[in-house]
């Protein structure tokens, strides 16, 4: 069976929306296969026959009835019995759609994107509400940091909301915090770096940044996931920025969140 997907996306509503390239028409009884890469949990959806002479299918599968858990999720196509890969020839990447997509308020999100050998999969993660970092500056002796407001459901218009920017070691106890400027759901925010050499003098350390907006219940954690470069940590690497002799620089944990090292 001769099927490549040439489209794929998960819409506003959680469907998984496939444009298929086909030699042949989808026997009846031909099913849409999911696999937890992890743990191997399977689940399927019956796809039927889309006509005896299409070179073209579209799919749409609404995810959320499917119960799948977070993780990465193989798709395949089987029947009778036997079951192969669904090929993919579209990278399923777009940052304005996943801009668009973290506006709603979400507990999962769902994405489809190619393997490095070129199948379709769903990587699913849990969607709480963060800051998306976008832009991060060294300048004028402050760390400046710009983004998105994901997953809190707050409208992207040109409302205000009072906002606060904190950076925590947790270590020592010690934080700084300043006014932060939030727009719909575009921030921006910058912090003294005197202030925070002068918070914790007696050595460095890792901070962690967090944002504080009117209309949202909990901190919102930095971090970068709205884009197609996973393991930042490994290959995102910013210069050190020196204040007072004392050497500074972001980075990212192994998930993808923000940090302020200050110091060797």
């Amino acid at each position: 069976m001769g099927v490549v997907v040439t489209d794929a996306e998960v819409t506003l509503a959680d469907v998984l929306s496939l444009r298929l390239a086909i030699d042949e028409p989808l026997e009846n009884g031909t099913e849409l296969v999911l696999r937890h890469r992890t743990t191997g949990v399977e689940r399927d959806v019956l796809l039927g026959t889309p006509g005896a002479r299409a070179r073209e299918a579209t799919l749409a599968v609404s995810l959320e009835p499917l119960e799948l858990s977070a993780g990465r999720w193989d798709a395949y196509l089987r029947r009778e019995g036997r079951r192969s890969r669904l090929r993919s020839v579209d990278p399923g990447f777009s940052l304005d759609h996943l801009d668009t997509y973290a506006l709603c308020r979400r507990t999962l999100a769902y994405r489809t994107y190619r393997t490095r050998n070129g199948f379709l999969a769903l990587k699913i993660s849990d969607a709480e509400p963060v800051a998306e970092v976008r832009s991060i500056y060294f300048r004028e002796g402050r760390f400046e940091v710009m983004g998105l407001l994901a997953f809190t459901g707050l409208e992207d218009d040109d409302s205000r909301h009072e906002a606060t920017m904190t950076l925590d070691r947790r270590q020592t106890n010690a934080r700084v915090s300043a006014t932060a400027t939030v727009q719909g759901v575009r921030f921006h925010a910058a912090v003294s770096l005197v202030d925070v050499l002068a918070a914790d003098p007696d050595g460095g350390g890792t901070w962690e940044p967090a944002l504080e907006v009117e209309g949202v219940p909990t901190p919102l954690r930095l971090g970068a996931r709205l884009d197609d470069v996973d393991g930042k940590r490994r290959r995102l690497h910013y210069p050190s920025f020196k204040v007072d002799g004392v050497p500074i620089r972001p980075c990212y944990t192994a998930d993808d969140e923000l940090r302020i090292e200050v110091g060797g």
